[in-house]
């Protein structure tokens, strides 16, 4: 079976320093596989890198097969990748509505054509309402997003990552700053909208990382130090004492 998401000897210099330093990995197709690690170990570098985001200085990565490394980070969302920010990335003045809406509008085809009139293209906006019925935000609709609550904003952004039927999702710490509860709404959230798919997760919080991942992998000074089963990774020794403090 071809991997759906694969890292071969990827490697990032800043000038002399190098942070991620000949990444293996290999995603299977539907996985739920979590990145976790130490701050500074290269995590976000390593999620810029994937999406276009910053030019590899060596490797390469692959979508179902096929290279995506030296693409743009439009183009590299056209060929099936999404991903989430740690800092929500939002059209703030807009409504939850026109936002989802937004993110719908290439999946339908509507490209760079400024003399459609939206409104009136009911596939769009029915699947903009189911959408916002899916993502519980249906009584926020014509809110704007800037007056949104922080754990509205972050599912709104799950929501628009995933709006343009991406079949790879990149999530960098959806449950960032969330209470308990909101963490447990964006958890069960998570699990529904991307079942099918083949998820990448970076998450702080190892209570999410364990509940949601298939497979971890530990990045420590840009290199992965253990990939396995949520299991092996909790008991072993290498990860106890370069991120759990033991």
């Amino acid at each position: 079976m071809t991997a759906a998401l694969t890292l071969s000897n990827v490697h990032k210099r800043f000038g002399k320093a190098e942070i991620i330093r000949g990444v293996d990995l290999s995603i299977a197709p539907g996985e739920r596989h979590a990145i976790i690690g130490p701050n500074g170990a290269g995590k976000s570098t390593l999620f810029n890198l994937i999406t276009g985001r910053y030019g590899l200085s060596d490797g390469q990565v692959s979508l179902h097969g096929t290279k995506i490394s030296g693409l743009a980070p439009h183009q590299v969302t056209r060929k099936g990748l999404s991903r989430s920010f740690q800092i929500t990335n939002l059209f703030q003045r807009m409504s939850v509505f026109e936002n989802l809406r937004c993110a719908l509008l290439w999946s339908h085809g509507y490209k760079y054509s400024f003399w459609h009139l939206v409104g009136g293209q009911k596939r769009l906006n029915e699947q903009a309402e189911h959408l916002l019925e899916q993502l519980g935000l249906a009584k926020k609709r014509d809110v704007p997003a800037s007056l949104l609550s922080y754990a509205e904003q972050r599912t709104l952004e799950i929501g628009t990552t995933i709006a343009g039927g991406a079949d790879v999702i990149l999530l960098d710490e959806p449950t960032a700053g969330m209470s308990l509860t909101e963490r447990d709404h964006a958890m069960s959230l998570i699990h529904e909208v991307t079942r099918g798919k083949t998820l990448l997760v970076v998450e702080h919080d190892m209570g999410v990382v364990f509940e949601l991942a298939d497979r971890i992998s530990v990045l420590v000074y840009g290199e992965i130090i253990a990939s396995d089963v949520p299991e092996e990774i909790r008991g072993n020794p290498k990860v106890q004492e370069a991120y759990l403090g033991q």
